[in-house]
């Protein structure tokens, strides 16, 4: 797809990363030439110095030629009448990065005449993203297909979990309910089969409805309770955002800012989550107010440094699920390293995020990929695909079917029901089928066959 992206910083740069990893023809504009040279450089694609709101810039891009214009500049102002622009000029589709939560909560009403495709706000994705995951507070990742049907959950396998030393096949995996998809062992990373060993301190991923997968952790012995007490350090939008949602699942919330005024205005916004005035680097503070006990905690701090140094502490002093927000992916190596539980980037989900949709684009226009997700550091694809009509899949059960190696298809969504498939079980047309692989570039369902 041709895609012109207007916004050459932090999150733009993300978006094109991300998109042009997938073989797009990728065109940037920004009015900072330094920025426009940095990502054209860096990324190897085209870069266009001027105001992307206007015509003339636009134009010069080649909007006029584009399937989709992203408009990811700091202002939502400039966003959305960039998109309004784009469409004047025939532009079919749009997407625009908005960040005021009054603008994201009137955005609906809107949208149609604005002609937006979509709007994201990367705060509140990444609200969604840490919400989930103190859903399940022991889950170090959690990604969804099937429209949210089925989750695919990574969890460390404790010392004590009774699935140690035991093969996959001899698992009690509740009647064929939960599939065993990927183990990580230190810096290897293994497709799940039947003869596949689990052993203490695996990293492994199971893909269940989510009430399923609580059974079966629970009986694996691993932690995988619900998120009740939470404390939130810093009170910018992410924790705005979180706060909502953690409220509304029942959740106790608790926010620690420095600043007296924003202190105020999220005792206004949110009645009832406790809000404590106070620097969250003050270990004194922090032990005062519970952190010893508190379910889940996250690190949502202007500064890095500051998120990752106090992250450290608390796991030294508490058992709490911890979340570190890091803007900065300089550094991604040393960060692995320390020992972080989870740690979330909301300029790279924001890239995550529309590069699915673009996915979900491209399905009308010839690919059938639906959903992809990169697990493992990278090394792992899971991708939903729609089965077509004239698929080679469909013609035998999979047992008969010769798949690549380094590869398992774990889970069919056929009429709203999940089938976590065993040999005798075959795809069908219009079936939603999701596959695990460490092979990278499958672009229809049919790649997963050997010929």
């Amino acid at each position: 797809m041709k895609i012109v992206i207007v916004g050459c910083g932090k999150v733009g740069t993300s978006i094109a990363r991300e998109l042009n990893t997938e073989g797009h023809e990728i065109t940037a504009v920004d009015n900072n030439h330094a920025a426009v040279t940095r990502m054209s450089e860096t990324l190897d694609i085209l870069g266009v110095e001027g105001n992307g709101a206007t015509y003339e810039a636009l134009s010069e891009a080649g909007a006029e030629d584009a399937d989709l214009v992203i408009a990811a500049t700091a202002r939502d102002e400039v966003n959305l009448y960039t998109c309004l622009m784009a469409r004047s000029i025939g532009v079919p589709h749009t997407i625009a990065r908005v960040r005021s939560p009054e603008y994201t909560a009137d955005l609906h009403r809107v949208k149609d005449q604005l002609r937006l495709s979509m709007a994201i706000n990367p705060e509140l994705t990444e609200a969604i993203e840490i919400s989930r995951l103190l859903r399940f507070s022991g889950a170090l990742e959690i990604d969804s297909f099937a429209k949210g049907a089925v989750e695919l959950i990574k969890v460390s396998i404790p010392a004590d979990s009774p699935v140690n030393g035991k093969k996959i096949s001899q698992i009690d995996t509740l009647r064929g309910r939960i599939r065993v998809c990927t183990v990580e062992r230190g810096d290897e990373v293994y497709i799940a089969n039947g003869e596949t060993v689990i052993q203490s301190g695996d990293k492994v991923s199971v893909v269940a409805k989510p009430e399923i997968a609580a059974k079966f952790f629970k009986k694996a012995n691993v932690n995988i309770g619900k998120s009740r007490d939470v404390i939130l350090l810093g009170g910018g939008k992410v924790s705005f955002y979180l706060a909502q949602r953690l409220l509304k699942a029942g959740a106790n919330v608790k926010i620690i800012e420095r600043n007296q005024g924003r202190c105020a205005v999220l005792a206004e916004q949110l009645h009832d989550a406790i809000i404590i005035q106070g620097d969250c680097m003050d270990q004194e503070l922090l032990l005062s107010e519970g952190i010893e006990h508190a379910d889940g905690v996250a690190a949502l701090m202007d500064y890095d440094e500051e998120n990752i140094l106090i992250s450290l502490y608390i796991k030294s002093v508490s058992r709490a699920k911890v979340i570190t927000k890091i803007n900065n992916d300089s550094f991604d190596t040393i960060i692995s390293n320390l020992g972080l539980d989870c740690v979330m980037n909301p300029k790279i989900l924001t890239g995550e995020y529309i590069a699915r949709y673009i996915r979900a684009m491209q399905n009308s226009l010839g690919s059938n990929v639906e959903t992809l997700y990169r697990l493992c550091e990278d090394r792992v694809e899971a991708l939903e695909f729609r089965v077509r009509e004239n698929s080679r899949t469909t013609k035998a059960p999979l047992s008969q079917l010769e798949l690549k190696d380094d590869l398992q298809v774990i889970c069919i969504s056929r009429g709203g029901k999940i089938i976590l498939p065993h040999g005798s079980d075959s795809i069908q047309p219009d079936d939603s089928v999701v596959v695990i692989t460490k092979r990278k570039g499958l672009s229809d369902l049919d790649d997963i066959l050997k010929r």
